[in-house]
C-alpha cells in the first residue's frame, strides 16, 4: 500500500448538509473538482486492533468507507475504462475527530495514529457492483447508520477518472469514496464496526491514551 486517498462530500446527503456554507467566504461557490484529503500512514491500521484515543479527543466519528484498491497505474483514465483500473475493495473506517467545516483541510481531525483501518482485499471480481453496496456502521453492536454506495455524487468510475484528470493513482494505492453524512459517534471503552455488503465486517475497539505530559 502506498496512499491511502479519501473524497470529501461525495455522498448526497453530506454534500446538501454543507452547501449553506459552501458559498459563504472564503469559497463562495460550491466545489467544481473532487475535495481530497490524504490518509498517511501514521493512519493505517488493521482489522481488530485498538484504535487509541489522544488525551483531547472525548469521541471520534465511525466513517463508514468503501475503498477502491487501485490494481495498476491510473493517469487520465476515462471512466469508462476506470474499474479495470480497480484490484479490489475493502472496508475502512475513516476514524475522524469532530469539526465544524469541511472545506478546508482536516488534517488534525482525520490524521491521527491508527485512525484508519481497514479490513481485507476482496477481489474487483466479487464485487459485481461498486455503486449499489448497502453500508452499515455499528456502535457497541448497535446499528447507528445505513447507507448505500448509491447516493453517490460520483460514482467510483466517475471518481476515478475525475481524480486521474489531475494526479495518479498507483498500484497499491486505496481511494476512499466517501463518508455518508451524520456519521455515529463513539468514544473509549466502545466497540466500532462496519459491514459492506460482500466484504464482511471490520471491528476495532476504542481505548483511552495517557497523557504524555
Amino acid at each position: 500500500m502506498k496512499t491511502v486517498v479519501g473524497a470529501l462530500l461525495n455522498y448526497r446527503g453530506a454534500w446538501q448538509a454543507m452547501a449553506p456554507a459552501m458559498s459563504q467566504p472564503p469559497h463562495h461557490r460550491p466545489p467544481v473538482h473532487p475535495v481530497l484529503y490524504l490518509k498517511p500512514a501514521n493512519t493505517w491500521s488493521a482489522d481488530g486492533r485498538p484504535v487509541v484515543l489522544p488525551p483531547d479527543v472525548p469521541e471520534v466519528e465511525v466513517g463508514a468507507a468503501l475503498g477502491v484498491v487501485i490494481g495498476r497505474a491510473a493517469a487520465r483514465v476515462r471512466r469508462a475504462d476506470a474499474l479495470g483500473h480497480v484490484a479490489g475493495y475493502r472496508i475502512v473506517n475513516d476514524v475522524t475527530v469532530p469539526h465544524a467545516t469541511v472545506l478546508r483541510p482536516p488534517l488534525k481531525q482525520k490524521c491521527r495514529d491508527g485512525f484508519c483501518p481497514m479490513g481485507a482485499v476482496v477481489p474487483a471480481a466479487r464485487v459485481p457492483d461498486p455503486d449499489a453496496l448497502s453500508i452499515r456502521a455499528f456502535v457497541n453492536g448497535t446499528l447507528r447508520r445505513q447507507a448505500s454506495t448509491r447516493e453517490l455524487i460520483r460514482d467510483v468510475a466517475t471518481l476515478i477518472a475525475d481524480i486521474t484528470e489531475f494526479m495518479t493513482l498507483d498500484a497499491g494505492d486505496v481511494l476512499l469514496v466517501g463518508v455518508p453524512e451524520d456519521p455515529p459517534r463513539a468514544r473509549a471503552g466502545d466497540r466500532m464496526a462496519i459491514e459492506i455488503d460482500g466484504l464482511g465486517r471490520l471491528e476495532n475497539p476504542l481505548e483511552a491514551g495517557e497523557d504524555a505530559s
